[in-house]
């Protein structure tokens, strides 16, 4: 304990005296920021701390945990709050744990209405922190990624006081501040259930010395509510996610036909200067692929900067299956070979973009070291 203590409390001098260094340049935050989207998760299966560990080895200047909750009310990263889904012909997707082939957890299997989707499988919020840390991550989608097939069965869910650790440790082993951008999962589906993230996510922060605006923290999310409540009770930088699609699912509960389009708007941004610091837009949004190829860009980092928000995009990946088709390689069909990420996201940095979120911090800090 007194070790651990040592480690974080040297990473705590190493954030002050950078920030406090060069009054020019704040060392928080950077520009652009390379995120580690779940960590290094083109590499690792992500939200394990292996993935956000090769995530800041490789460069990363801040890495993402979506949060969920467990049954005992601890705050831990996983994509979803289901952790396997099962389909209709019994097949499973989307598994990030082994709970499906764990007998002592058959029971557990039930269906639930998220976001106004039913959905069977298992889920956090029915495990407490020490059911869930008997179980071992996977990886999400091996069929793209079957390389990270070999490191299942490998590594914990971690907590995001753990996460946080990493962060503060690798801060003092690399003299730079490795910040986090704790995404809030599912967030009217937890406040229905009586288990709402936010109270917790806010006491994790204030124990650890981040609940302000200089704390190397950006909290997301993609509903609205949330982040205007939060922005009542902290200075915590806040993120407005905006999907190329659909609406935040707080307004279809709530019957506001605002769509994420809509925010996207210079009315809509102006809204969100209100409430968040930083818009995290889809991709797509900032400039649109045309014919196969990325377009002219949309007036959104514009009409956004003039507001003095920050624009993230996400997510940037390297493989063909997430490309356009001019930055595939051969065999084009072939959605498990690396394209030219580095050139799609050099043209976005070119566009203006803050940050971007990346599965894998060595493309992009390349993007970002080699731009001319």
């Amino acid at each position: 304990m007194q070790i651990r203590n040592v480690v974080l409390a040297m990473a705590a001098a190493v954030v002050a005296s950078t920030a406090c260094a060069g009054s020019d340049t704040p060392a928080w935050p950077p520009t652009p920021a390379v995120i580690a989207h779940r960590g290094a998760s083109a590499l690792r299966p992500e939200h394990t701390l292996a993935a956000y560990q090769k995530a800041i080895d490789d460069g990363a200047n801040v890495i993402e945990p979506d949060l969920v909750i467990t049954k005992d009310g601890v705050l831990v990263a996983r994509h979803e709050n289901a952790i396997a889904i099962v389909n209709a012909d019994g097949s499973v997707r989307e598994a990030t744990t082994d709970v499906m082939d764990r007998p002592e957890f058959a029971a557990r299997k039930t269906t639930k209405t998220i976001d106004g989707t039913a959905i069977t499988g298992w889920f956090v919020e029915d495990f407490t922190l020490a059911e869930l840390k008997t179980l071992r991550a996977r990886e999400r989608i091996p069929a793209i990624r079957p390389a990270n097939v070999a490191y299942n069965g490998q590594f914990e869910v971690p907590t995001l006081q753990e996460v946080i650790d990493l962060a503060k440790a690798q801060s003092a082993a690399k003299g730079r501040i490795i910040g986090i951008a704790p995404e809030t999962k599912h967030p009217s589906f937890f406040q229905s259930i009586g288990m709402p993230l936010e109270p917790a996510l806010l006491a994790v922060l204030t124990k650890n010395g981040w609940n302000s605006k200089d704390a190397p923290v950006y909290v997301q999310s993609f509903e609205v509510a949330n982040l205007k409540a939060l922005r009542k009770q902290s200075t915590v930088r806040l993120v407005q996610l905006l999907s190329n699609g659909g609406r935040p699912y707080d307004f279809t509960a709530s019957g506001n036909p605002q769509t994420y389009a809509n925010m996207a708007t210079a009315a809509g941004l102006k809204e969100i200067a209100t409430y968040a610091d930083v818009v995290g837009a889809h991709k797509d949004l900032v400039i649109p692929v045309k014919d196969g190829a990325l377009g002219t860009p949309t007036t959104l980092v514009k009409d956004a900067h003039a507001l003095n928000l920050a624009v993230h995009i996400w997510t940037l990946r390297p493989e063909n299956a997430f490309l356009p088709a001019a930055y595939k390689k051969a065999p084009t069909t072939d959605n498990t070979v690396r394209g030219d990420s580095v050139s799609e996201i050099q043209t976005f940095l070119k566009a203006g973009v803050d940050g971007f979120f990346t599965d894998d911090s060595a493309v992009g800090r390349l993007a970002v070291d080699s731009l001319k």
